[in-house]
């Protein structure tokens, strides 16, 4: 599962392998409030499987109270993404 922070706008989507991608705007950790963690965990529902959910819940909760996951930053254009993968 890669886990895209910088994105223009949220989305859940899978790659042409089929692995799940989440693309997520806004700050870290500023941006996963309670209300948005629960709108995003419903538009991840709608893509990932069972054990995938609860992937993404784990990665979100590690992002949220700023535990460190494996992170690559890319520059595209001036516009700044940091890849998370799981």
């Amino acid at each position: 599962m890669l886990v895209v922070h910088g994105a223009f706008a949220t989305a859940v989507v899978r790659d042409r392998t089929g692995e799940p991608v989440v693309l997520l705007s806004g700050e870290l950790p500023e941006a996963l409030t309670p209300a948005s963690l629960d709108d995003l965990m419903n538009l991840a529902a709608a893509v990932l499987d069972t054990q995938e959910l609860e992937l993404f819940r784990k990665c979100l909760a590690a992002l949220r109270y700023g535990e460190k996951l494996q992170e690559r930053r890319i520059e595209v254009n001036g516009a700044v993404l940091m890849v998370y993968r799981e």
